[in-house]
């Protein structure tokens, strides 16, 4: 018989659900929430009262289309964390409610484990375009910046990590300054296409090892734009392609910069990405360059598994299926939880 993998994510604003039978997805759903858009981002309360809507028709719709019934699925699993408690206590509620309602064993996902084996997602059976172990893994997203040898499915070591700020915040917020609607991020990577990425200057950190930090740019990018402004109130309307080129220019160059030091102290051959900020279009090129430049092999997933996605978690919790790595119905959501 096939192990029917249902997911559950709502660790943020999406709700999301997804069906993998044996390691090949069958439906992913996504239900986004469109009111945080007026308040320039996420509203946890808000956020939460949505999930509570979305999820029961996210779920019968991501089962339908898998062409099953709720009595053909294996196990649930959910983000444990980490992410927006409220987000978090609605998909574990379900999960927990399936679990005994079909009285089958529920899985705990951690929502960075699921980023990380979104490339481990098939398209179909013959699908063999998966990372090796060991591979280095640059996971890149709102709340997020980690640099992570993965082992195996199941272990993986964060070598880096950020200090402050994640590379998706730095874009969201200075996105913000420049009067750009939520989600900022997609909307810089837009805009950079017609800007010189050389045009403006702006702070780089020098933090030992491998570790991020952002808070310096944003204060970096904040100041430029508040000393040329007294110069010239139309500054950022002027020079939005060049400050969204530059931006977007200098969170990349801090990436790789640390990229290049792990590959180089660990002789790793393949490397991968992940996060919502991976869908970046000049991120992408970025790291295929320097792929061919350095003999590694690059794998960079389909835009469907960047943001957050059930597929992810469903794929997570086949692999901890397959290790018989049961939750009790007593578990609780984490806000924070690391690998």
């Amino acid at each position: 018989m096939s192990i029917n993998i249902l997911g559950i994510e709502s660790s943020c604003d999406d709700t999301s659900a997804s069906v993998i039978s044996d390691g090949v997805i069958k439906s992913n759903f996504i239900a986004n929430q469109e009111v945080h858009k007026r308040y320039g981002g996420v509203v946890p309360e808000l956020a939460s009262r949505a999930h509570q809507q979305n999820i029961i028709p996210v779920v019968d719709a991501a089962i339908k289309q898998a062409g099953l019934s709720v009595d053909d699925i294996t196990a649930v699993a959910f983000t444990r964390g980490p992410g927006l408690l409220g987000s978090l206590l609605v998909g574990s509620s379900f999960a927990k409610g399936f679990s005994l309602a079909q009285n089958i064993p529920m899985v705990e996902v951690n929502h960075l484990k699921g980023h990380v084996l979104a490339h481990f997602i098939k398209e179909d059976p013959d699908d063999t375009n998966q990372p090796k172990f060991p591979f280095l893994c640059l996971l890149v997203s709102g709340g997020h910046s980690q640099l992570i040898v993965v082992k195996d499915h199941l272990e993986m070591e964060v070598v880096g990590s950020t200090i402050d700020d994640a590379a998706g915040e730095a874009f969201d917020k200075c996105a913000k300054v420049m009067n750009l609607p939520y989600p900022g991020g997609p909307l810089i990577d837009k805009l950079a296409k017609g800007g010189d990425p050389n045009k403006i200057k702006l702070s780089k950190p020098r933090i030992d090892g491998y570790n991020y930090s952002f808070s310096g740019l944003k204060t970096s990018f904040l100041y430029h734009i508040r000393d040329n402004i007294k110069k010239n109130p139309n500054y950022i309307e002027d020079k939005k392609a060049d400050l969204c080129a530059s931006l977007q220019s200098t969170i990349i160059a801090i990436l790789m910069d640390k990229l290049d030091k792990v590959v180089k102290d660990t002789g790793i051959k393949e490397v991968a990405v992940a996060g919502g900020v991976s869908a970046n279009s000049r991120l992408r090129q970025t790291l295929m360059d320097y792929a061919e430049q350095r003999q590694l092999k690059m794998h960079i997933p389909p835009f469907a598994y960047t943001t957050d996605n059930a597929a992810m978690i469903a794929i997570t919790g086949h692999y901890q299926y397959l290790k018989g790595d049961f939750a009790s119905q007593d578990i609780t959501p984490l806000a924070r939880f690391g690998i």
